[in-house]
């Protein structure tokens, strides 16, 4: 819920490898995505949040799957892959993309939460079955994962050092769950 009585809801999508299609699937992938565009009723914001993976905890891990092989051939396997990661993340960034599809819904006139609730349901099914043509899957954020989404894209450093925790998530849930439903209060006394 945005001021001036607009909603979104926020869909995650997968990704597609484009380049690995040949330019038969291409050309059919861009028909249908032209088409799923111009089937949609409503403008649509796309999306795509790029973050360099943490690759600390992996390498944790590796290290201790090494300290407790003892069959010598697998241990130089695991030391040779250990120094490639370790050389790959000193030369690289590696990073990791996550597409969102924002779906707009103003309210105009007296708000009906059922309804909203209703339309943005009936806007997230048409996208959800568009990105299904196109051999994607797109799934709702609920609104903890809308939040540590909002958390890692405003505070990138500080979400990297310092995640939030289910607990920290569900607190700020409940804190805006309450300010929602007096904003609603006070909307309807307007009205």
């Amino acid at each position: 819920m945005l001021p001036n009585n607009e909603y979104r809801a926020i869909l995650q999508v997968s990704s597609l490898n484009f380049e690995l299609r040949s330019e038969y699937e291409q050309d059919a992938i861009i028909e249908t995505y032209e088409s799923f565009l111009n089937s949609v009723g409503t403008s649509l914001q796309i999306l795509v949040r790029t973050r360099e993976i943490d690759m600390d905890k992996y390498l944790e891990e590796l290290a201790d799957r090494l300290d407790g092989e003892t069959v010598p051939i697998y241990r130089t396997q695991l030391q040779n892959y250990d120094e490639f990661i370790r050389s790959l993340i000193t030369d690289n960034k590696i990073l990791t993309r996550h597409f969102y599809i924002v779906l707009p819904y103003k309210v105009h006139g007296k708000i009906d939460f059922d309804l909203v609730s209703e339309q943005l349901k009936i806007q997230m099914d048409i996208i959800i079955k568009g990105m299904s043509r196109l051999g994607m899957h797109a799934e709702r954020l609920d609104s903890l994962e809308v939040l540590d989404l909002f958390y890692s894209f405003y505070s990138p450093t500080q979400a990297k050092l310092q995640p939030l925790t289910e607990q920290a998530l569900q607190i700020i849930h409940t804190a805006l769950i309450e300010k929602g439903a007096d904003h609603a209060k006070r909307t309807k006394k307007a009205q």
